[in-house]
This record gives structure tokens, C-alpha cells and sequence, in this order.
């Protein structure tokens, strides 16, 4: 079943001309999770996003299925338990795309470190038990100060006291958007990307029946009629609400600014994902990530009232970050110049909720008083041997005392959690949370959705179990990824490719990777591009809604962020090639080929060097 250009128009014009059940506004994983579930369920189910699926905040992430934590410098222990309860659950439904993949957390004497080498475990056996990992190849252990410096020597040594390792996962949060939207599009879901929500229409009583959609590719306005619409717009979810004048009082978000920036491994090499305090005593914690032979690190939390649909790097960003990891790596020296690939995104955190963080920075910051410090501990070492209660736990945490309380929240300090609420119009709206959640947050909406069906239609909605609900290129067992990827692996090499390129292909395209391979029978290496290159593209055009070279280039592959040389001696190739897969004329090829370099010149920061 092909999802591409062609069948576009015939997805616009049913969208159109037919009432839907439920209308997801909004294509990042959000929506994507409800477009997904609803469709799954037997709803006729359509999504519209403004700009191509992912393009917002679900592909600017730091790229992990983070376990949280960082919470637990604040015992915030029910997100924790959420959070790497609900890791696993992605990791089932999505095996070829979250990777497990261990954590190195070292810990300095400094007054501003969020651990100690005492605490850091107290926090790591709990985590392990919550994520049920204690007794496995995956359980946490802590390494000395010398045993810290062998793995990564570069660190700075003054003042550390040894690490914790604990278990954490890589992620390709674009791939794992485009891999719910394909199976929502398998089971019959409506899925348009370019098509922005200008307006919204109501009944003679005033409830929501649908909207006011503009096709971006080609100006047409037309009105999508839905039975029920969710708003899942992230950091725009209230900017959606201003459409609606009868929804009432709707969510407020609080965007922040986030920044990664790429550098080549040879001038910070890390053998594993690495987490620590910036050091610059602003609470603030680092990813410093290793991936295909790059490495990237951030991020910034800063308030952000611009462009929303595109931005940027500032060097105010790329001051802090090179401060933070200089510090920390001091021998790297790394410069602006350096930097290879950037990204920047938005967060949609809830503005009315702050009793959690981003990236580690918190109000409660080594403000616990002892005497609550150390309460909490007795009860977490037992609860983890099974002596106490999780309530207990909870109410420990509860009537935690500071030493001094902030009056206000950075934006570091503004709550990840989630929200799902229903207008006075009966406009659901679905915010927050974090990429680690999305399954759960659909599951949540559908549970509502559910409801309101059967009590305003009288229409029952079948459940699906939505933890079992894989995702496109998902479906394979998840206890057996290795050895299923070195099956589809091979499937590419017998086709001639070389093994790099075939494993490559395995990992993005999962169970997908026959599909991919099948357009080798009637498709060669094209000139200047490898076999796996062009058969990557062909798909990706036919199979993933890829319009444009930006689609394939950033979103569906990581050639933009890491792999920019081998990009800028194949661009004119993957140039041509497109070109001639969508028929473009010269005027249409030049447009594209323009997109793509402005693309690469801002990922590269090319404004501010």
C-alpha cells in the first residue's frame, strides 16, 4: 500500500467529502499515538499537520526514551515509575527504533551536584526497581573515580568522585512519528500532512463538528466535517484554542527553547551516553550522546516567545552549551567552529503545573532539609526491599521540607506532565508530556473518546490494547531484536549490499526492510548514490509521504545531523534523483534544491560562524 503524493489527493478529497469520527489536529507523536489508537479501534479516523509529520518538536528531542532520572533529585517517584514503566512498553511496540543503550552519570564534589555517589545509588536501585530491571544484565552498578577515567579520559578529573551506570535507550523520534502514522494510514486512517487548521465549525448548538483546513501545497480551503476533534498541537495547542471562540477557558503552554549541536567524534569521543550537572551551578543536567560516529549534547531550557514553526540556534545557546561541555571535558577545546549540526525545538510544557523538570534543574536543588532528605531515604531503601509501601513512599515525599523554596519556576522547572481536558464545545485537547508518554497519553484520550461516544452517539468503541498495538516496521518480537535485525540484514546483503549499508537499512526499516528491498527488482543504484541510498529514497517516496529532500534528508534518514560530509558529496545526486522519482521540472528542482541548502546551512549554523 503506497502512502505518497499520489495517493494524497485522494486522502484530501475524503477528508473532504466524508464526516469523520475524530480528528486529530496535529502530526507530531502526539497525534500521531491518537491517530493510531482511534484508527486501530475502528474509528474513521483523519490527522491534518500543518508542516510534514515530525517536523516540529517529535524530531528535535534529545533523541533518547529517557527513563527520568532526573526526577528523582526531586523523589518525584511516580513520573520515574511512569516513565520507565512506559519505556519498556514503547520498546515492545517500536522494537526496531528505542535501543538500549547504558548511562554513565558521573558525580563531582560540587554543592551544586544533583547526586552524591551515596544518593546516586539510593536513586539507581530504586529506578531499577521501578523499571523492573534489578537482577538483570541491565541493573545498575557504580564505577570509581578511576574506572570513570579509563572509559572516558577526556573528563575532567578535579573533584570526581566516581559514576553510576544505569539503564537508558536511544531513540529516532522522527522514525518513530512516521512509523505510527504509515500503520494508521495501513488501517485505513486519513493521514495529510501540509494541511493547517484556520478555522473551526460548530452545530446549531454550538459544539465543534469539525474545521476549517487549508491545503498548504495547493491554497485550496475547504472544511473537514468530525463527529469529534482532539487538539494535539504541542507547543501550538494554545494557539489552536484561539480558534475557538466557544471552547472556553483552554490549557495555557509555557513553551522553552532546546538546543543540541553535533560535533565529529574525533573531537569529543564518548563511549556511551553520558549525564551530568552543567557545572556551572545553575541545576541545570547535560546529555552528551555518541551516534554514528558523532556526538551531540544539550540541552538548553530557556522561555521562548518566537517563531514557533521555525526556531533557531542563538549564540547565547551555543555560548552556554560550549561552556557547560568545555567545562566538563576540558582538554576538547571545542569552538562554534566545531559544530557540524544543530537542532532547536520547542517544548510543550504546561505553564500551570511545576512540580517537575526538563533537564534536571528544580527548585528543591540541594535545598532538602537533612532531617526530610533523610527520612526519604529510610523509606526508598524500604521500598525496595519490599518492607514499605509505595504510598509510603509518596507520603514522604509529600511532606518533603526545603531549605529555601524558589518563589518562581525557571523554565527548566516547568512540569512535563500531561494534560487532557474537554472545551465547552466539546474540543478535546490532549498537551504536554514528553516523547516517552505518547502511547500512554493516546490511551488515555481514547479512554475518553471512548465515553463521550458512547454517552453523546450512543456508539460503542471497540478497546484495543494498545501496549500490543505495533507500530510499522514493528512487527517482529521485541525480546528478539538482535537476532532479527542480522535476519533482515542479511536479506539486504544477498541483495549486493555491503553490510554496513544492509545493517543501516535493518535498523531504520525494521520489518519494513523487505518492502525496501523490493524495489530493487526494478530499480538500480542511481549515479553518485548507493544502492541502499536509492532504495531508501524510492520507498520513502512511494511508502512515507516524503515530498521533499528536507523530508528525507533530516526526518526519514540522519544525513543533515550526522552525516553532513558524505551529504555534501552526494547532495547533487540525491538532488537528481528525487527530481526524476517526482517528476519535477527544472523550476521545481532548483526550489527543491534550495530548500535543502538553506536547511544545511542553518543546521550548521552557518549564520553565526
Amino acid at each position: 500500500m503506497t502512502f505518497s503524493i499520489k495517493t494524497r489527493k485522494n486522502t484530501v478529497d475524503k477528508l473532504k467529502n466524508e464526516e469523520l469520527d475524530l480528528l486529530v489536529i496535529g502530526g507530531g507523536i502526539t497525534g500521531a499515538g491518537v491517530a493510531l489508537q482511534a484508527t486501530a479501534s475502528g474509528l474513521k479516523t483523519g490527522l491534518v499537520e500543518m508542516q510534514d509529520f515530525a517536523e516540529g518538536t517529535s524530531s528535535r528531542s534529545t533523541k533518547l526514551v529517557h527513563g527520568g532520572i532526573r526526577y528523582l533529585k526531586t523523589f518525584d517517584v511516580g513520573v520515574v515509575a511512569d516513565t520507565v514503566q512506559e519505556r519498556a512498553v514503547v520498546q515492545g511496540i517500536a522494537p526496531h527504533i528505542p535501543r538500549p543503550f547504558p548511562m554513565l552519570l558521573p558525580i563531582y564534589d560540587d554543592p551544586s551536584s544533583t547526586f552524591d555517589m551515596f544518593s546516586v545509588k539510593i536513586a539507581m536501585d530504586l529506578y531499577d526497581r521501578l523499571a523492573g530491571v534489578t537482577g538483570t544484565q541491565y541493573a545498575n552498578y557504580t564505577i570509581s573515580r578511576e574506572e570513570v577515567l579509563q572509559r572516558e579520559p577526556n573528563l575532567k578529573s578535579d573533584k570526581l568522585l566516581g559514576a553510576g551506570v544505569y539503564l537508558d535507550y536511544v531513540n529516532n523520534d522522527a522514525r518513530l512519528v512516521i512509523e505510527n502514522i504509515k500503520e494508521a494510514d495501513e488501517l485505513g486512517g486519513l493521514m495529510a500532512s501540509h494541511v493547517k487548521v484556520v478555522g473551526v465549525l460548530h452545530d446549531d448548538n454550538g459544539r465543534i463538528n469539525g474545521v476549517k483546513a487549508k491545503d498548504l501545497l495547493t491554497d485550496e480551503e475547504f472544511e473537514i466535517k468530525a463527529k469529534m476533534v482532539i487538539n494535539t498541537t504541542g507547543p501550538w495547542v494554545t494557539k489552536t484554542l484561539g480558534l475557538d471562540d466557544k471552547n472556553g477557558e483552554g490549557e495555557v503552554i509555557r513553551p522553552t527553547k532546546g538546543v543540541h549541536l553535533v560535533v565529529d567524534s574525533s573531537r569529543l569521543r564518548v563511549p556511551q551516553p553520558t549525564y551530568f550537572d552543567s557545572g556551572i551551578g545553575d541545576g541545570r543536567m547535560i546529555f552528551v550522546v555518541p551516534r554514528e560516529n558523532k556526538t551531540y549534547f544539550g540541552t538548553t531550557d530557556t522561555d521562548y516567545t518566537g517563531d514557533y514553526k521555525h526556531p533557531r540556534v542563538e549564540q547565547a545557546d551555543v555560548d552556554y552549551l560550549l561552556k557547560a561541555i568545555n567545562n566538563r571535558y576540558p582538554e576538547a577545546e571545542i569552538t562554534i567552529n566545531d559544530i557540524e549540526a544543530s537542532w532547536a525545538g520547542l517544548r510543550p510544557l504546561l505553564s500551570g503545573n511545576g512540580s517537575s523538570d526538563y533537564n534536571g534543574g528544580g527548585s528543591n536543588t540541594g535545598k532538602v532539609s537533612d532531617e526530610s532528605f533523610e527520612n526519604l531515604i529510610k523509606i526508598a531503601v524500604a521500598y525496595s526491599k519490599d518492607e514499605a509501601s509505595r504510598g509510603e513512599v509518596e507520603k514522604s515525599i509529600s511532606s518533603l521540607k526545603t531549605a529555601s523554596a524558589e518563589k518562581t519556576l525557571s523554565p527548566s522547572q516547568v512540569s512535563r506532565g500531561s494534560s487532557l481536558k474537554v472545551g465547552d464545545d466539546g474540543l478535546i485537547t490532549l498537551s504536554g508530556g514528553k516523547i516517552t508518554d505518547y502511547r500512554k497519553m493516546a490511551a488515555g484520550a481514547m479512554e475518553l473518546i471512548r465515553k463521550l461516544f458512547k454517552e453523546l452517539f450512543n456508539k460503542d468503541v471497540r478497546e484495543v490494547d494498545s501496549k500490543k498495538l505495533q507500530v510499522s516496521g514493528g512487527h517482529f518480537d521485541p525480546t528478539n531484536v538482535d537476532e532479527t535485525m542480522k535476519f533482515y540484514q542479511k536479506i539486504a546483503m544477498d541483495k549486493g549490499m555491503p553490510a554496513a549499508d544492509a545493517a543501516d537499512l535493518a535498523n531504520r526499516f525494521g520489518s519494513n526492510t523487505s518492502r525496501v528491498i523490493s524495489y530493487a527488482d526494478d530499480v538500480e543504484a542511481a549515479p553518485g548514490l548507493t544502492l541502499a541510498d536509492t532504495l531508501s529514497l524510492h520507498y520513502s517516496v512511494n511508502e512515507e509521504m516524503t515530498l521533499n529532500l528536507v523530508d528525507f534528508l533530516l526526518r526519514r534518514t540522519n544525513y543533515v545531523l550526522f552525516h553532513k560530509d558524505e551529504l555534501m558529496m552526494k547532495k547533487d545526486a540525491f538532488i537528481d534523483e528525487m527530481a526524476r522519482i517526482m517528476e519535477w521540472n527544472e523550476e521545481e528542482k532548483a526550489a527543491a534544491a534550495k530548500q535543502l541548502d538553506e536547511t544545511i546551512a542553518e543546521s550548521s549554523l552557518a549564520y553565526l560562524k
